[in-house]
């Protein structure tokens, strides 16, 4: 199973290692899709969680015992690849990469799973190919 959560840690527990503890206690793998920390400040990690459904589960539970503020990602970016004229516009703002131009095709590619659902590219693109599926 996959998940993906944006997870938000309290000042006082960035010098824990929550999340190598997550790997290492509920055998869940951890992709860090972004973050953004600073030692005495809020941290913010959006993450991809695989593994079994209850060890996810629990690593939730763990997280969320530890103060760390844990919401699930029911969120997805779609767009009509056969409408795209590959303008690349959506690039120049996609900081996660998941939107990048292969050359020499100059054609555009969507990598789902490092995507954040930041939405910027929903703007960026001019002919409104980019929009969001919710999860039920």
């Amino acid at each position: 199973m996959k998940k993906r959560y944006v997870l938000t840690f309290p000042p006082h527990t960035l010098d824990e290692p929550l999340t190598y503890h997550i790997i290492k206690q509920y055998d869940v793998m951890i992709n860090i899709i972004n973050a953004r920390v600073t030692a005495g400040e809020e941290g913010h990690l959006v993450i991809g969680m695989t593994g079994a459904k209850e060890n996810i589960e629990k690593s939730v539970e763990y997280l969320r015992a530890k103060s760390v503020k844990c919401v699930s990602i029911k969120k997805h970016l779609k767009y009509s690849h056969d409408l795209c004229i590959h303008c690349g516009a959506c690039t120049a703002v996609c900081f996660a990469g998941a939107l990048k131009m292969i050359k020499p095709l100059w054609e555009l590619r969507f990598d789902a799973e490092s995507c954040t659902v930041c939405e910027l590219c929903i703007k960026a693109c001019p002919l409104g190919l980019f929009h969001i599926d919710f999860d039920e």
